[in-house]
């Protein structure tokens, strides 16, 4: 894979992680914070976008990750998507129109379901470009976020409705389960919380666990 440097560090464009590995979350805590931490750095709003709706197994990743972090909004830190309020395909174009009226250059970190070849149904995809919501059903979206989160929830192929219908729900709820946690300990470690004020007090900070 080719690397980029980040803010001192370099990284790769795009990560595959296994949510059902032991050590999931702080690889996805890591490799989050690594991209956010200059954002943070200077004051730029971040909006973490849930896309997905509940009415459909395969695609309701977005809200469960939405619906998990929503403690989680503090000073420039922004949640849109939840279970209750789901942003979708009717009201995606509505929303991202409010978070640019309301932010001012918000960093935008979006979260959608996928589908994908056997061997990666249960991996997170992390990469710094947009995500293109809907692909899998052929809808005509605008592409969203400086930061894609992507969780592959079954196979590709044909009848992608009814694929998405017939998921797993404990391979979607294994896949928010590493989302939000490594989201909410990456900011944790970037922008503050209970345990320590943030990373710009002490950057050596490696396990918000220890």
């Amino acid at each position: 894979m080719d690397k980029i440097q980040i803010g001192g560090f370099f990284m790769e464009d795009k990560v595959i992680l296994d949510s059902m590995s032991r050590d999931c979350t702080f690889k996805l805590r890591d490799i989050i914070s690594q991209y956010i931490f200059p954002i943070a750095k200077c004051s730029r709003p971040i909006v973490v976008l849930c896309i997905g709706t509940d009415r459909s197994t395969g695609d309701s990743l977005g809200p469960l990750v939405g619906n998990k972090l929503k403690f989680l909004v503090r000073n420039k830190i922004h949640i849109y998507g939840s279970l209750e309020c789901p942003v979708h395909a009717k009201n995606l174009c509505e929303t991202i129109d409010e978070i640019n009226y309301t932010y001012t250059n918000p960093y935008i970190i979006a979260i959608d379901a996928c589908l994908g070849s056997l061997q990666n149904v249960g991996k997170i995809i992390v990469e710094e470009k947009p995500l293109s919501p809907g692909a899998a059903m052929n809808k005509d979206l605008p592409k969203v976020g400086d930061l894609s989160i992507t969780g592959v929830v079954n196979i590709s192929g044909a009848f992608e409705f009814m694929v998405l219908q017939n998921t797993r729900l404990y391979t979607v709820m294994m896949l928010a389960d590493a989302i939000a946690n490594g989201l909410y300990h990456s900011i944790l470690k970037t922008v503050g919380g209970r345990k320590f004020n943030s990373i710009y007090d002490d950057f050596n900070i490696k396990d918000v666990e220890g």
